[in-house]
């Protein structure tokens, strides 16, 4: 009897979660999940796991090679998109990216050069080793190889500059902050599959944040996108073939502009917010399993890439909680009884410790939900999450 297909998955958190479940549910692949955290929500759907860095590389080959692995996947998440596409060819197995091309993906001064080179729209940038004089105010100061918040600040003042440029510089892996002028206008993500060079856009997501960042819930995605303008798919396949990025999922962050779309970054990746799932119940086309497929070197069927809308709208929430000791989590049976609710996911368990809300990057949950609008669906996500109730105890 043929022994099923080993796909090694880098990370086992929330943001793997979606493709995990996937390939589970597939029933035909033996799955190795690996983490530094011994208590990622993942490992509880692979068959078996290992306690590595998604960035210790060596330690991942060493372990691909072991396992005689038949595809490696980096989803929802940046730096380790690159060791996967080493990985790959090192061992000689199929992967959508070449290492060349996941060099520029997880690299935001690498992509603005090349994006500038090709006329993409995007913000105007500075690449710096140290705070320098005459840079734009306000602005966002990033370390341009590190993914979410880490080393992220927006400058209002200038008096906060140095700081900022110091904070991105002590995350930076190369010693150089990304200095980006701020875009004006609201900010989307297109959710995109390419096969063989052709790109094809699916879902056009609106990001909406809490100003200021509250406790409960701080992000949502929704679609379809009211901001979109009709130019945001276009401009982000130019962004992804500019790249060279030829094969499998995109994750592409704009803003839309008073003179139109403007690239934030490109991702060669399934997005980290749910957002495989979103299309999924938006428009029928199934990410997760697509993203499987390329990273096995499995054949593409292209009817597997039509969209059908599957609903009038719908919304991706993410949950919060008051930093301090998680305690206890309750309201999630009702929530998940709510009307037009897909699910509720809750990512950790009482005792995780739950640390001060930083422009929602530290979600603890997620809530889904479909309706016949826009509209409908973000209320219904929220009414649902506001049911999910986390208790925490600060330390003393």
């Amino acid at each position: 009897m043929d022994r099923r297909k080993r796909l090694l998955v880098l990370g086992a958190g929330p943001a793997q979660l979606g493709l995990l479940e996937a390939a589970r549910a597939r029933g035909d692949l033996e799955i190795i999940a690996l983490d530094r955290d011994p208590a990622a929500p993942g490992f509880a759907v692979a068959d078996r796991r290992a306690i590595i860095s998604t960035e210790d590389e060596r330690g991942i080959q060493r372990l691909a090679e072991a396992e005689r692995v038949d595809g490696i996947v980096a989803p929802g998440i940046d730096w380790p998109v690159s060791i996967a596409a080493r990985v790959a060819e090192k061992i000689g197995i199929a992967h959508p990216v070449a290492p060349a091309t996941a060099v520029l993906a997880v690299s935001k001064a690498r992509q603005r050069e090349r994006l500038a080179a090709a006329g993409v729209p995007q913000p105007a940038w500075h690449l710096v080793s140290r705070p320098e004089d005459g840079l734009p105010v306000p602005c966002v100061v990033k370390a341009p190889d590190r993914q979410g918040q880490r080393g992220l600040s927006l400058v209002e003042d200038v008096g906060e500059l140095e700081q900022a440029i110091s904070r991105a510089l002590a995350e930076s892996r190369n010693g150089h902050a990304l200095v980006e002028e701020v875009a004006d206008g609201p900010e989307v993500t297109v959710n995109a599959f390419s096969v063989d060079g052709s790109f094809h856009p699916l879902t056009v997501t609106d990001r909406l944040t809490a100003d200021p960042p509250a406790f409960g819930v701080a992000l949502a995605h929704v679609w379809p996108s009211e901001a979109n303008g009709g130019d945001a798919a276009e401009v982000a396949g130019r962004a992804v073939a500019e790249l060279g990025i030829e094969n499998g999922p995109t994750y592409t962050q704009l803003r839309i502009t008073r003179d139109g779309p403007q690239v934030v970054e490109v991702a060669a990746r399934l997005g980290g917010g749910h957002d495989a799932e979103l299309c999924l119940a938006a428009l029928g086309v199934d990410l997760n399993e697509l993203a499987l497929r390329a990273a096995l070197g499995e054949e593409l069927d292209p009817a597997a890439l039509v969209a059908e809308p599957q609903a009038g709208g719908a919304s991706t929430v993410f949950l919060t909680a008051e930093p301090g000791e998680l305690e206890t989590v309750d309201g999630v049976e009702e929530a998940e009884t709510a009307e037009g609710v897909l699910r509720v996911r809750v990512y950790r368990r009482p005792g995780f410790a739950v640390a001060e809300l930083r422009h929602g990057a530290d979600r603890l949950g997620a809530v889904q939900a479909v309706g016949g609008s826009r509209d409908e669906a973000l209320e219904r996500a929220r009414a649902a999450a506001a049911l999910v109730r986390f208790r925490t105890a600060r330390a003393g």
